[in-house]
């Protein structure tokens, strides 16, 4: 999980969403509600269809018209397997994770991916564990 969340306000354009996906090097920022909610998420693909598709400045386009609704969540103490799951039934990339009402994290398919190995290991590791367990 991430824990540095990028986000804009669900006022914010298309243009102030690009200047957060390029000034972090992210590719998607959480656009939330002016309770802080996380009510939409906008990706890198979602901004460039939407200045192609309108054929209007990226300024003059409203973050929230394109956001994808609603944000599917996770809490901290959900399994990869669970998020994963929840990602493959929801079809989404991203998930934000809240602890509560608080945004606390991303976790995106690319960081399944990458730790995937450091996941495998830590199952074999826990795989091996009842042995040592056992009473005689």
């Amino acid at each position: 999980m991430s824990t540095e969340v990028i986000t804009v306000p669900v006022d914010a354009s298309v243009r102030d969403a690009v200047g957060q996906l390029l000034e972090h090097a992210v590719g998607s920022v959480v656009v939330l509600s002016d309770e802080g909610n996380p009510v939409g998420i906008v990706t890198e693909s979602d901004t460039l269809r939407a200045g192609y598709v309108t054929e209007r400045p990226f300024e003059e386009i409203p973050v929230d018209k394109l956001a994808h609704h609603p944000v599917v969540t996770t809490d901290p103490a959900t399994t990869v397997q669970g998020v994963a799951e929840k990602m493959a039934d929801n079809d989404v990339k991203k998930v934000p994770v809240m602890d509560g009402l608080e945004l606390v994290g991303m976790i995106t398919l690319t960081d399944i991916v990458w730790h995937l190995s450091d996941i495998r290991a830590e199952v074999g590791k826990l795989n091996t564990r009842p042995e040592e367990w056992e009473l005689d």
